[in-house]
């Protein structure tokens, strides 16, 4: 009896001694410029005698990450000193590189120091040259001679440099498609058009020449197989993605027949030269030019499939940049949102991870992707910019049957998302596939051609994991038309868009304007085919060309406590009708000065308006859809509604504060705060 009383106390006490255990301290490694990695790499400098400092490379800093891991469960931190840090291949993390709860594993940069992480490589050796008349500047890259290596991107000095363009600035309009017949369907693509005599009579050399053709939402990147100056006529490798329609825009790059104005550049694959155009001022030899390897840079991999993931991993004040993709010389493009084009930061089978106070720049595809089984990450303080496609990725394509390898609960705050779309034209500032429980919160996300915000991707009412999303307190503009810019480059495109059944999904307290589009579709709330269970409340939508809210087609959607102001061809739409309750929509104020009120079919009435403020500045009638006001509460619409002044402080300076004597208030419309929306300073 007394063995098994000592033996029971023993174990008592090994466990009380375990669980009494002190924690590992954390393991601290450094990388530097001056490192070595025949080093340990365990202080931050190198010492006075030379034998020791930090690693020289990131590769050897995960190297011993992982062999720590395999040793110890410690925290670990690895601190970058400032440089440019130039990767051959991405840095692969797998589950085994993983931090636990207690345990986290730390990417960071060291102190205030700003390090790059770089997929480019520097290029050098210039010597001045002339090329159609201008005096350039030349440089020989044998690996583009030997066919190693071939780019679409060079940065100068931290800056985007275009590849030589026809017209500089603006575009040029399709004028026939020769091969489309009464049969033709939108979505056949064509192999040439038809050009206006004079537009391209200065391209003879079509060597690595590319179209970009802008057609309904999205564009084809095309490379010239010839051009046939007596038939107008020019030819491609490969198909556009849609039937092209006369008038459509296009222009022209990389011809050494156009490289005719400071900042451009041609690459000559054949003879391995690089020419490029100075700026006025800019010694190129003593500027740091950088052009793109490698498509990735980070690659997260777990196996969510067999439980395998990667946890507790954030990279913090790090910059990531310069990557270059491309797409396979058979495509000439993507349907929708440039969906196909990676992340430069890659992540699959990741759970509990985070970007914070990161940079993603000059790359020349998505920046963050979240593709198959991720969960409970988040994105937080980052500057997201010059992106080839959009800023950020989540979820897939196709719905995942496994709920480990479902994509959700991602968090994206504080954020600022922005100048993207620059190889890829209809790419999206967010984009959220099939995934659910995601936030964007927040966030500033400004100057891209296509849309800011997308959620869902199934058309219709087929199944969907696109749910219980949460866009709240995000500020979205200069979607469709860019700042500065004189004109939008594609249609059917919205401040934020969505597709498919989203149960729970809210979009709430986000400030949508200035949003354009080129032909038809310039909306700031955009339900699009199948969108149901969606509740958009207490947003503020101004300068749209094509109105403040649009539904296509969907079901049982609420629009309540909005303001929808200044559409130039309309303020609302609604498309097509259906045997159900299409949406309701109460409480919004309705604010306009030109334009129709209503465009769409509402034959079918299947809709509730009820609540709502209309103010027209410049008076005249109210007509709805084709009805007159009374013949419209006729029809069981809108009757505690009010046509009357909504009393904002200063709608001409976009001031939509309510006076406190506002009609709106009376009848129940909530104040929204402005001053709430966008990115929260020193979060």
């Amino acid at each position: 009896m007394r063995k098994v009383i000592w033996s029971v106390l023993t174990f008592c006490i090994i466990l009380l001694a375990i669980a009494d255990k002190p924690k590992s301290a954390t393991v601290a490694f450094y990388v530097a410029q001056d490192g070595n990695d025949a080093w340990s790499g365990k202080i931050a400098s190198p010492n006075q005698e030379k034998t020791d400092g930090p690693f020289a490379t990131l590769q050897k800093a995960c190297n011993a990450l992982r062999e720590t891991k395999k040793n110890q469960d410690s925290p670990v931190t690895i601190s970058i000193r400032n440089g440019t840090y130039f990767l051959s291949e991405p840095l692969v993390f797998s589950p085994e590189d993983s931090g636990a709860d207690e345990s986290p594993v730390t990417f960071n940069a060291y102190m205030d120091e700003k390090p790059i992480i770089s997929g480019g490589r520097i290029i050098t050796g210039w010597k001045k040259a002339a090329l159609n008349g201008k005096d350039i500047s030349m440089t020989e890259i044998p690996d583009v001679k030997s066919g190693k290596w071939f780019f679409h991107q060079l940065w100068i000095n931290g800056q985007r440099r275009s590849r030589a363009r026809y017209p500089d600035k603006g575009y040029l309009k399709l004028a026939s498609v020769p091969n489309k017949t009464p049969q033709s369907q939108w979505t056949d693509g064509q192999i040439s058009f038809g050009f206006h005599h004079d537009d391209l009579k200065t391209i003879q050399n079509t060597k690595d020449t590319e179209v970009l053709l802008m057609n309904r939402w999205i564009e084809s990147h095309l490379p010239v197989s010839a051009i046939d100056h007596e038939k107008n006529l020019i030819t491609f490798t490969a198909r556009t993605v849609f039937l092209p329609d006369v008038n459509d825009l296009y222009y022209v790059e990389h011809s050494p027949d156009i490289l005719d104005s400071p900042g451009e550049w041609y690459l000559d694959r054949e003879r391995g030269i690089l020419y490029y155009y100075p700026l006025p001022g800019e010694d190129i030899n003593n500027a740091a030019v950088i052009a793109p390897v490698i498509p990735q840079l980070v690659k997260l991999s777990g196996n969510p499939e067999s439980g395998k993931f990667i946890r507790h991993i954030t990279f913090s004040g790090l910059t990531f940049s310069h990557t270059e993709w491309r797409l396979a010389p058979e495509t000439s493009g993507f349907c929708q949102a440039a969906f196909g084009v990676p992340g430069a930061v890659y992540a699959e089978g990741m759970q509990n991870c985070g970007f914070e106070n990161c940079e993603i720049s000059h790359i020349g595809t998505y920046g963050l992707e979240f593709s198959r089984g991720n969960a409970n990450n988040v994105v937080t303080n980052c500057d997201i910019f010059d992106l080839g496609a959009g800023g950020i990725k989540i979820g897939e394509c196709g719905c995942r049957e496994n709920p480990a390898e479902q994509t959700h609960d991602t968090g994206i705050s504080n954020c600022r998302i922005h100048d993207g779309g620059v190889i890829f034209h209809s790419a999206i500032g967010v984009w959220i596939g099939q995934s659910y429980n995601n936030t964007l919160k927040h966030n500033l996300i400004h100057d891209f051609y296509y849309s800011g915000i997308s959620i869902g991707w199934t058309w219709g009412y087929g199944k969907s994991l696109a749910n219980n999303n949460k866009v709240e307190s995000n500020h979205v503009h200069n979607i469709g038309i860019k700042s500065g810019e004189a004109t939008p480059i594609l249609s059917d495109m919205a401040g934020i868009y969505t597709l498919g059944i989203q149960p729970g999904t809210v979009i709430r307290n986000n400030l949508f304007h200035d949003i354009g589009a080129l032909q038809y579709g310039g909306w700031g709330i955009y339900f699009d085919e199948g969108s149901t269970g969606i509740v958009a409340e207490k947003n503020i939508v101004y300068n749209t060309t094509h109105g403040g809210f649009h539904q296509h087609y969907g079901k049982e959607n609420i629009i309540r406590n909005n303001i929808f102001a200044f559409g130039r061809d309309q303020q609302l739409q609604f498309t097509r009708p259906e045997p159900h309750l299409r949406f309701t929509f109460e409480k919004n104020i309705i604010y306009w000065n030109g334009g129709k009120l209503i465009e769409g079919n509402i034959s079918d009435f299947q809709f509730a308006f009820d609540k709502n403020i209309y103010w027209n500045e410049n008076a005249g009638k109210f007509v709805f859809g084709g009805f007159p006001w009374e013949a419209w509460q006729g029809k069981g619409m809108d009757t505690n509604s009010l046509i009357e002044n909504p009393l904002f402080v200063n709608p001409k300076k976009y001031d939509f504060t309510l006076n406190p004597k506002s009609p709106a208030l009376k009848l129940g419309f909530e104040p929204i705060p402005i001053d709430k929306i966008g990115i929260i300073k020193n979060k």
